[in-house]
């Protein structure tokens, strides 16, 4: 019996109308990056698993698909090791591969490597598929799409701005709501070592970044678990619970963070984005939101979060500043800041609103019926100067029955079709059919391609 074909889990197929909605995506957020003078770049799927490990922290690096080394991959594993059944010591001899985690620390090895090739400062964009050893589950995949954005070589905060500006103008093409939520990580290194805490700044961001996903007590729990006081988690309360403006908040940090430096020049950075954006019109809510902290290990600065206000789900969209991270590849001094767009997740709320524009699955607009070899022989000349035109056009392969034609057309949602027999090539015309109104009128070919451009539009 043949074995029934599947997919992993956390992986998806996607249909012709699928995909078409999927470009429709891509396509939208190319636009804005283009408008604000992005270029584009691609890397492997694979990189050296020395360039994808300790980018991360301890949970990314759980999550990082490792590849075995091709040939024998035991040749560097001694039977010892391999009773000892440790998986970490394990692939850190047999794999020297894996899938990428995200697009920013290939983004950051591309730097280092080709940086006597490219101008600084350096502003690409990339979409391509990444890969996360995550349990699936609604809107988290084991492979998905990231539209990655990076400004590199600059420390300017006009960067965040726009990038600020990049996330309310692909939202508002798409018409989704949306809440853009701002916080920086050096507020957060603040925020521990005033509570005396600052060894642990990584539990304590990993953890209060959980919050709205497993709530107070739970992430309460946690802290107690990595070795945070009682005293140092309740001093942390009151502050991550802040309430009322961003300036409001703000105010209120001044205050709490005035012994450590730190927090800030974190306070200061997030009031001069804060300057620039209120002077202009967006269209999101941007949120000052403390719990916020990003899990990536790599932020410095600020990090931002998008999440779609009519759809329940996570983060649509998030990125930060990175100042040291082609520090690890051999070049310091290099400072960064990058967006993601989660392209999945935005499909899924796409999907979820029914926002997709009607022209976004536009396929095939017209067919032409197949009579026989010699009307095929006169139509071909015709079908090339309608695809001249920009008219997505095709003629049906076989000289099938008509029923059988028409129900292609229907399959398809392909809106006209053009009939052409004896009488009709001897009248130089088609029989051209609105398949949504059933209305058909002989049209010259002479006028064929302005009639369908006036019906089509």
């Amino acid at each position: 019996m043949a074995q029934k074909p599947s997919i992993p889990k956390g992986t998806r197929d996607f249909s012709p109308e699928e995909t078409a909605k999927r470009n429709y995506i891509f396509h939208t957020i190319r636009d804005v990056y283009h408008l604000y003078g992005f270029q584009q770049i691609e890397t492997p799927a694979m990189e050296n698993l020395s360039t994808l490990m300790g980018k991360y922290g301890d949970e990314g690096d759980k999550l990082l698909f490792k590849i075995l080394n091709s040939g024998d991959c035991f040749s560097a594993v001694t039977d010892e090791e391999l009773k000892e059944r440790n998986p970490v010591r394990f692939a850190a001899k047999a794999c020297e591969k894996g899938l990428r985690y995200d697009l920013t620390v290939p983004f950051a090895r591309y730097v280092v490597q080709h940086r006597n090739e490219i101008p600084f400062p350096f502003k690409r964009y990339q979409i391509q598929p990444v890969w996360r050893a995550d349990r699936p589950q609604k809107g988290r995949y084991r492979e998905f799409y990231q539209c990655d954005g990076d400004v590199i070589g600059s420390d300017s905060l006009l960067n965040e701005v726009e990038l600020i500006q990049i996330m309310d103008e692909v939202f508002r093409r798409f018409g989704i709501r949306v809440v853009i939520k701002l916080n920086n990580r050096k507020i957060l290194a603040g925020l521990s070592e005033i509570i005396g805490e600052a060894g642990r700044i990584t539990d304590i961001t990993v953890a209060i970044d959980k919050l709205d996903k497993i709530g107070p007590e739970n992430v309460h729990a946690e802290l107690r678990s990595k070795g945070v006081p009682e005293a140092a988690i309740a001093q942390l309360q009151p502050v991550i619970g802040l309430t009322g403006s961003n300036r409001e908040k703000l105010a209120a940090l001044k205050d709490f963070l005035a012994p450590s430096p730190t927090g800030m020049k974190g306070i200061e950075e997030t009031a001069c984005i804060l300057d620039h954006i209120e002077a202009l019109p967006l269209q999101a809510t941007l949120e000052l939101d403390l719990t916020l902290a990003r899990g990536l290990s790599y932020y410095t600065g600020a990090i931002f979060e998008v999440k779609a206000a009519d759809v329940e789900i996570g983060s649509i969209t998030g990125g930060g500043r990175y100042d040291n991270l082609t520090g690890v590849f051999g070049l310091d001094g290099i400072s960064g800041v990058g967006i993601s767009f989660g392209a999945d997740r935005i499909y899924d709320v796409l999907n979820h609103l029914n926002l997709y524009p009607a022209d976004a699955q536009q396929s095939t607009r017209l067919l032409f019926v197949n009579f026989g070899e010699k009307e095929t022989v006169w139509l071909l000349p015709l079908l090339a100067h309608v695809r001249q035109a920009g008219i997505r056009t095709e003629i049906y392969p076989e000289a099938a029955k008509i029923k059988k034609q028409m129900s292609y057309a229907d399959a398809k949602k392909i809106p006209f079709v053009a009939l052409a027999g004896e009488t009709e090539m001897a009248a130089h015309a088609v029989q051209l059919k609105n398949m949504a109104t059933g209305e058909q009128q002989l049209v010259d070919i002479s006028d064929l391609i302005d009639s369908l451009k006036q019906q089509i539009q």
